[in-house]
């Protein structure tokens, strides 16, 4: 089985995906002249930008949501692994990933935007809905949506489970049938309170986990300052195969470097764009600036983070095959818990296993609860008009055993289900976004043109002859409705004034 899962996966993750994504990346910084950059003060101010309180959930949550899901296990066992199989330098690749993935992660999120749906209180959205209602291509919006739903619902909760309970065995010795039970009822209570509650957790839990991580790595940073000019030169040397000890690893650099980026920060395989569909904003293109901030704060903050403290305390050693000497017999992707613990052990005794134990479960189950929202919002797309209370119940069961069977599998294994649907999902989302440039292209001119004028950006689709973004169209005729109701009001009460 892992055998057929690995050689599936890595058909999936050939270099063809690697050129692909950065690629895309490069493309969409091109046209948009680099929005990712440019408008980096406007993406912080928009993080805070109140939206409608009735409808939806604030920017700042989705912000959440969307960070929940790409701040995961990637961060901390990823990015071990991407040194593992690719040396120091896959960490510089990571950064020039997640510096275009920020302009792949604009240009879908802004078009999860553009044609999202009101389902009750809340808003639904994401790459199906893009698919159907843009490229009027609905069966191709069903297969992504059947891939999606199985990839978040089935084949990708495990790893982050498996890497929880790894973390706490390894510390404090709890076994992992426990770590899964325990899990499972946690999850269970958030995801049965729908996206509000989920929602609700992520804007607190997100930030403060974030925060205390990036601490603890400056801590490491200091107690090893004469060491740092040495490791940023180690990372570049090794980025371009000028290293001695790397030099045969420049190919392996890239493409670990890309794939660990891609795995982490999701920019362009899709992930953020079902959170981004559910905020309330005034116009698509400010959750598509948030979402590009959220992919700086996963790799260029987290990640580094992560690399830094491994690469600082020495706590890496590659063998040709792939192998960390630092524990031995234990492949890359399981030791990556292990190399972080044995980074912040070094010089912080007694507190870096436990320290690391938590940040994962926090970093995982954020990710969990992002997980299940995205395969319940695509579950919803394929049973629009139907009676779903059996099909969640049904996802619901499938997602907690996951969870459960997670915790105590092969971890190989898990990671080999996770890149084949993490990969299945990024050439699909690419393909969909690039025939949808020149609609996100348009509503960003919008949004510049309006901002330029001084106007606070509202969003028109009418005006711009884009069709399928029925929520905004709707949207409009009621605002146009309701002004006239209010000029028609004035009027009446103007007539009914009585002169002394």
């Amino acid at each position: 089985m892992e055998e057929l899962v690995n050689k599936a996966s890595g058909m999936v993750w050939s270099l063809g995906l690697v050129a692909f994504a950065l690629g895309a990346g490069l493309f969409f910084s091109i046209i948009t002249r680099f929005v990712q950059i440019r408008y980096f003060k406007e993406m912080i101010k928009l993080l805070f930008d109140k939206g409608e309180p009735e409808s939806g959930v604030s920017s700042f949550q989705a912000f959440c949501m969307a960070l929940a899901g790409r701040v995961g296990i990637g961060n901390i066992a990823g990015v071990a692994t991407a040194i593992a199989f690719g040396g120091p330098g896959a960490v510089f690749w990571m950064w020039i990933m997640a510096l275009l993935g920020g302009a792949s992660a604009f240009v879908e999120s802004t078009l999860a935007q553009v044609y999202k749906v009101k389902d009750g209180n809340q808003y639904r959205g994401g790459t199906p809905y893009f698919i159907e209602k843009g490229l009027k291509m609905k069966w191709f919006g069903v297969l992504v949506a059947i891939v999606v739903t199985l990839c978040y619902g089935i084949l990708v909760p495990g790893i982050q489970a498996n890497t929880i309970a790894v973390g706490f065995e390894n510390t404090i010795g709890l076994n992992k049938s426990i770590t899964g039970i325990i899990l499972v009822a946690l999850l269970g209570i958030i995801i049965f309170g729908g996206v509000k509650r989920i929602a609700s957790v992520a804007d607190k839990v997100v930030p403060f986990m974030a925060l205390g991580y990036v601490i603890v790595t400056f801590v490491l940073l200091i107690a090893n300052a004469s060491e740092i000019p040495a490791m940023f030169g180690l990372i570049i040397s090794s980025a371009f195969g000028a290293n001695e000890m790397f030099g045969g690893m420049f190919g392996a650099a890239i493409a670990w470097g890309v794939k660990r980026a891609v795995f982490s920060n999701v920019a362009g395989v899709g992930e953020g764009t079902y959170s981004s569909a559910a905020a309330a904003v005034s116009h698509p293109a400010k959750q598509g600036l948030v979402q590009a901030f959220s992919v700086y704060i996963d790799t260029i903050v987290v990640c580094t983070a992560t690399a830094l403290m491994i690469l600082i305390t020495g706590m890496y050693n590659i063998t040709p095959e792939g192998q960390s000497s630092i524990v031995d017999n234990i492949p890359g992707v399981e030791a990556g818990p292990m190399w972080t613990q044995a980074a912040v052990e070094s010089v912080i005794p007694g507190f870096g296993g436990l320290f690391v134990a938590i940040a994962i479960f926090f970093f995982a189950f954020t990710t969990l609860m992002a997980y299940y929202y995205i395969s319940e919002t695509t579950l919803f797309y394929l049973g629009r008009n139907r009676n779903l209370k059996g099909f969640k119940a049904g996802l619901m069961i499938l997602f907690l055993g996951m969870i459960y069977i997670g915790s105590v599998e092969n971890a190989s294994l898990l990671w080999g289900l996770g890149d084949f649907g993490f990969g299945s999902m990024a050439w699909l989302n690419l393909v969909a976004i690039l025939m949808l440039t020149k609609t996100a292209l348009k509503v960003f001119k919008d949004y510049e043109q309006q901002r330029k004028a001084g106007i606070e950006p509202v969003f028109d689709p009418v005006k711009l002859g884009i069709k399928g973004a029925d929520f905004w169209e709707e949207k409009l005729k009621e605002s146009n409705s309701k002004g006239k109701r209010n000029i028609e009001e004035r009027k009446v009460g103007a007539g009914n004034t009585f002169h002394l």
